[in-house]
């Protein structure tokens, strides 16, 4: 399928704003403190085997922001931020990226051809790398209950789970 809109025509109308950010930091429970107890913000999942959580800012829909323990950051943590999109550009970005010179990765950073679903939340989300190497994602979260269990795989796994 060919992409007729320009790249500014596309974004206007499939980027909604920034959906998540990350930060590395020192000490992740001194963090979590901070961002949960000081300033209240919700929890979101914790996965302690690899020193990161992640904290909902505002409603799930709204934003997030990833907290990294010293060392943990993936992608050897050049910098990551996730747009929030519509699930229709999350869907086509595979076809579109490519037309416009762009490889979508998945979360792991290899090449993909559908996007990833993170059961926790759930979202599905495709990421792909700007020229300086940052990792750049788009998501959108999905409206069905989450499943921790799922883990991160693709969506058509997503869509074909029992």
């Amino acid at each position: 399928m060919h992409d007729p809109m320009t790249p500014e025509d596309w974004a206007a109308n499939n980027i909604l704003g920034i959906y998540e950010t990350h930060l590395p930091v020192r000490d992740l429970d001194r963090s979590l403190a901070f961002y949960t107890g000081q300033l209240g913000l919700k929890l979101a999942h914790r996965l302690p085997a690899r020193n990161v959580a992640f904290v909902w800012a505002g409603p799930k829909e709204v934003g997030m922001l990833g907290l990294w323990g010293a060392g943990s950051a993936p992608l050897s943590m050049t910098m990551h931020f996730a747009f929030r999109a519509t699930k229709s550009a999350v869907l086509s970005a595979c076809e579109v990226l490519p037309s416009r010179g762009i490889t979508p990765l998945g979360f792991g950073g290899t090449p993909v051809t559908e996007p990833v679903v993170f059961g926790w939340m759930p979202a599905m989300s495709i990421y792909f790398k700007d020229p300086d190497g940052h990792s750049i994602e788009m998501l959108h979260m999905l409206e069905d209950e989450p499943d921790a269990g799922f883990g991160v795989r693709s969506y058509s796994d997503w869509l074909n789970r029992a």
